[in-house]
């Protein structure tokens, strides 16, 4: 009674193809039963709104938009600055902060290019 029923290793590799695939199947039954019960998912409602309120014109000075975007940039500097120096260094070894160009995601590659160039040396 201590030997396997089959010793074929072609139907035991079969058996095992059939149960991956058969729980596969109910995890994605599974996966669509909850976007149908999901309750964050926001219903198509018939949209019964007023007609379009026109937007209400802007009346503030151009120099105060102005003023806040520059307020806007300084808390940015500051905060980067203090991630900075959260991280050990001091105010005198930052020398420039700029917004850096191009897509996102070729930025987080050229990072990681540089950081993996970093551990190998």
């Amino acid at each position: 009674m201590d030997q396997p029923v089959t010793t074929n290793p072609i139907l035991i590799s079969l058996i095992n193809m059939t149960v991956v695939f058969a729980v596969l199947y109910g995890l994605s039954l599974i996966v669509r039963l909850i976007r149908v019960i999901d309750p964050t998912q926001k219903k198509n409602v018939a949209k019964t709104e007023s007609p379009a309120v026109a937007a209400p014109v802007a009346t503030a000075p151009a120099e105060l938009e102005i003023a806040a975007s520059y307020q806007d940039e300084n808390e940015v500097i500051a905060v980067i600055a203090a991630a900075i120096a959260a991280y050990g260094f001091s105010a005198s070894q930052i020398v420039s902060i700029r917004p850096v160009g191009g897509k996102a995601w070729a930025q987080a590659a050229r990072l990681e290019a540089v950081n993996a160039r970093n551990q190998m040396f």
